[in-house]
């Protein structure tokens, strides 16, 4: 039996896999099976593609319609409230000092790629938890998402002038993207791509879109652009809810805190500790290549097997639910 459970699932993850790479599902397509690799992170597709199937017909596109969800109103109306609160946490440099090389707030495994192209955050909350400094610092907007059910993560993401994010897909499927323009350049050379349709943030508007397509950013203003940024829960049903109660449990993982009296994850520690090490090892990259190399692929082995894990107990659960 367990042997008829692996061959299946080594098919639905091969089928899983070219589902992904040559887009069946969108119009961008992976350059190459080397691409795909590398930033796909395949070892999700499978539970990504069943959560694609027990979706809701309405969010089965890369951008989707903000207004079919009326719990977004609370957002939208009270934009202005909540935009305040975001301007005055970047006037005080608030959202400098918290995310400086050091802090805790800094070693994000999730968003690490933020600080590479000079984008902060402030968190709001993460996964079950509303940060202790949120609460402190932005009682209103705090109060307003907590009104707002199906609200995974918040925080507010500023994006400096003429930046960007390269192009990119989020790993896991159990949320959808949401971002409320705050203060933007209100041009169409700020904007986000997603599965080749452009959106340009203005303040007041809103997006809603499934960062598991390929999307990418471009700032090409001299303007910065401030947003609040949400993991909307995906509309799924029994059997998906299911595949989100474990994805979930790995994305309270990735909580990351603000400041010192917030709680901190078991991947924000990890990542603290071996971020001295990364950093080592960009310069044993020119020195000894082969130790380097050693060392890469020592830390990605970790951090599949950690993947594989949690894998391991959704395909136990599956076969004791089904098998």
């Amino acid at each position: 039996m367990q042997l008829a459970v692996i061959l299946l699932l080594t098919v639905v993850f091969s089928l899983s896999s070219i589902y992904y790479i040559y887009a069946y599902r969108g119009n961008i397509r992976y350059r190459c099976w080397s691409e795909y690799f590398r930033k796909g992170w395949p070892i999700f597709a499978p539970l990504n593609c069943l959560l694609y199937l027990f979706s809701h017909s309405k969010v089965k596109k890369p951008i989707i319609d903000t207004q079919s969800f009326k719990e977004l109103d609370e957002l939208r109306a009270n934009w202005q409230v909540i935009r305040d609160e975001a301007l005055a946490l970047q006037q005080q440099g608030d959202l400098e000092d918290i995310n400086q090389a050091g802090s805790d707030a800094y070693y994000d495994v999730g968003f690490r790629t933020f600080h590479k192209y000079g984008w902060r955050k402030f968190y709001l909350k993460w996964y079950g938890y509303t940060h202790t400094s949120a609460q402190t610092m932005c009682p209103k907007t705090t109060a307003i998402l907590s009104r707002v059910k199906n609200i995974n993560g918040a925080m507010f993401a500023y994006m400096p002038a003429n930046s960007e994010l390269t192009r990119h897909l989020d790993p896991v499927a159990c949320s959808l993207r949401y971002h409320l323009g705050l203060q933007t350049p209100n041009s169409k050379d700020c904007f986000i791509n997603v599965d080749g349709q452009e959106y340009a943030w203005q303040d007041g508007k809103d997006l809603l879109f499934d960062e598991t397509y390929l999307h990418f950013v471009k700032n090409n203003t001299e303007e910065s652009r401030l947003i609040l940024m949400c993991d909307f829960d995906r509309p799924v049903n029994l059997f998906g809810k299911l595949i989100n109660f474990c994805y979930k449990l790995l994305m309270k993982a990735s909580l990351v805190p603000n400041t010192a009296e917030d709680k901190s994850g078991l991947a924000n520690k990890v990542f603290k500790t071996v971020a001295p090490v990364l950093q080592r090892s960009k310069a044993l990259k020119k020195t000894n290549r082969k130790a380097y190399k050693c060392l890469k692929y020592t830390l990605n082995t970790l951090l599949l097997l950690m993947i594989l894990g949690l894998i391991a107990g959704v395909i136990e659960l599956f076969s004791w639910l089904f098998f």
